[in-house]
């Protein structure tokens, strides 16, 4: 039996994951499991994700951010609740590096 309960969770990935087609590759995941969201660059090297939908798509998003493409290399994901609505996400969009 599947989670459909929704939740939301904010992900830090470090390791080389800019330019490599992280954020690329992370919005097709996403947009395959029905999540809503967005990923973005972080000025520090890392790329930082919120994630919103189905407590079991969320989880294998966040499996496959272990790994990433098969450019990358990750070395770690920080997984946070993520604090506040998520009722303004619609869809699963690559946002600019801040």
């Amino acid at each position: 039996m599947s989670d459909t309960t929704t939740i939301t969770r904010q992900l830090r990935i470090t390791g080389r994951v800019q330019g490599v087609g992280y954020r690329w590759s992370m919005a097709q995941q996403a947009q395959a499991l029905g999540l809503r969201g967005w990923v973005r660059n972080r000025i520090d090297g890392s790329v930082e994700a919120l994630v919103c939908g189905a407590a079991d798509a969320v989880q294998t998003l966040i499996d496959w951010a272990q790994r990433g493409p098969v450019t990358a290399r990750v070395d770690a994901v920080e997984v946070r609740e993520a604090l506040g609505s998520a009722k303004e996400l619609t869809a699963f969009e690559q946002r600019e590096t801040v």
